[in-house]
């Protein structure tokens, strides 16, 4: 049987004022944030994690696995902030590294067999209702940043990342070429399909639909847009899609 991380409520603190600013700063929904009750977890953590100034806080009644917790405790941070506020997160890899990391795992996302990483002065936040069929890498790094939408759905092997963690550059200038600490957002009601590449600076309008083995790299799509290919370019515009599938 597996263990898990939990820790009694009177042993719980609640966020405070900078944290909570921290995180609506780093693009969680004031509103969604406002609806939770997470409290930060004391014992079961090595003492270089609070040393550190990292704090993990689990919404009230959510039980990490203790491999989960192991692989948390991976690299070496400082001031991390990790908020995870949905159970679903039993073959989940969270890894955070380096100074200033933001995490927050909102309620209801699901992201089977999935890793997200979030390097040092990065963010990822997944504002909630996020359902992933399998095996999703997200990565936010050098100081980059992923702000998720509710109301996703995405197919397997989806890559989601701000960089492509080494430098291209120009031969005779030395000027870097591919994109370093990017930004990328992903709005409401968002469906990616099976192999989809998300990378650099992009953002993914309300509605829209990207098609199987897509790549969408510094790109801006449109809200209620579908798009596909390498790059992704525009096949319809003025779609409507949904969850159920009838004629």
């Amino acid at each position: 049987m597996v263990q898990t991380l939990w820790v009694p409520p009177t042993e719980y603190e609640r966020l405070n004022r900078d944290q909570r600013e921290r995180l609506v700063a780093s693009g969680v929904d004031p509103d969604v944030l406002a609806a939770l009750h997470v409290a930060r977890v004391i014992e079961g953590l090595p003492a270089w994690w609070h040393e550190q100034g990292n704090l993990l806080l689990l919404e009230d009644g959510v039980r990490l696995p203790e491999p989960v917790v192991a692989l948390l405790l991976t690299y070496r941070s400082s001031d991390a902030l990790v908020v995870v506020s949905t159970g679903l997160v039993d073959d989940l890899v969270l890894l955070v590294e380096g100074n200033g990391a933001t995490l927050f795992i909102g309620p209801e996302t699901y992201l089977h067999a999935g890793e997200v990483y979030c390097g040092g002065g990065s963010s990822v936040v997944f504002n909630g209702t996020v359902s992933a069929t399998g095996r999703v890498v997200v990565d936010a790094r050098n100081g980059g940043s992923i702000v998720v939408a509710p109301d996703q759905l995405w197919a397997a092997n989806v890559y989601i990342a701000t960089d492509d963690m080494h430098r291209l550059e120009d031969l005779e200038t030395g000027v870097r070429l591919n994109t370093f600490g990017g930004r990328i957002l992903l709005g409401r009601h968002v469906w990616l399909g099976r192999d989809v590449v998300v990378a650099g600076d992009v953002e993914i309008g309300d509605g829209s639909v990207v098609g199987i083995g897509s790549l969408v790299r510094g790109q801006k799509v449109a809200p209620n847009t579908a798009v596909a290919g390498t790059p992704a370019r525009v096949i319809r515009e003025g779609i409507r899609w949904s969850l159920e599938d009838t004629p």
